[in-house]
């Protein structure tokens, strides 16, 4: 088994949407409607929005590539990409998404632990990330790795409002 990071570039836009589609379908297509599914992929995963995403300089995709295949990815924001206000000192993970036939393969812990190195190259003190608070796996996999709820946020997945529990760890 041969597992590794590679960052992403605007070439590899498509291969990002299409996992980014089916990740998050499977994950939460169960709790939401259709319609409010579709408003809000369209509108996240949109081909443009997600190239200005690989272009800004505060922002870092990686696939995690497994036996050859691209398993999932993870995206980093650092100062002003970051979706909250969390200060210079602050690495968040955006986004870890990987695919349901690699899960339960330790990619998610893979994934985790390269950002931690990847935060303290950038000589950070505090990593965080916002996580749903009914996503009752992907809570008790931070809390394991140490995270812990500082605050939380709400957002739209079409016309419903939901919260995200922010959880931080320091490093």
């Amino acid at each position: 088994m041969t597992i590794t990071l590679s960052r992403c570039t605007t070439a590899d836009v498509q291969a990002l949407r299409s996992i980014s589609y089916e990740t998050f379908d499977e994950t939460f297509a169960p709790y939401n409607t259709p319609d409010n599914m579709s408003a809000y992929m369209d509108q996240a995963y949109d081909t443009n929005k997600l190239e200005e995403e690989l272009l800004h300089p505060h922002s870092q995709f990686y696939f995690v590539i497994k036996d050859g295949q691209h398993a999932g990815y993870m995206k980093l924001n650092t100062d002003d990409a970051q979706s909250e206000s969390m200060g210079d000192e602050s690495l968040e993970i955006e986004r870890i998404y990987v695919r349901s036939t690699f899960q339960k393969q330790g990619l998610g812990r893979y994934l985790l632990n390269q950002a931690l190195n990847i935060a303290a190259e950038h000589k950070k003190s505090k990593i965080w990330l916002g996580v749903w608070e009914k996503n009752d796996n992907a809570l008790a996999f931070y809390h394991r790795l140490g995270f812990v709820q500082i605050g939380e946020h709400s957002f739209y997945m079409g016309d419903d409002r939901q919260i995200d529990l922010i959880m931080m760890r320091k490093l």
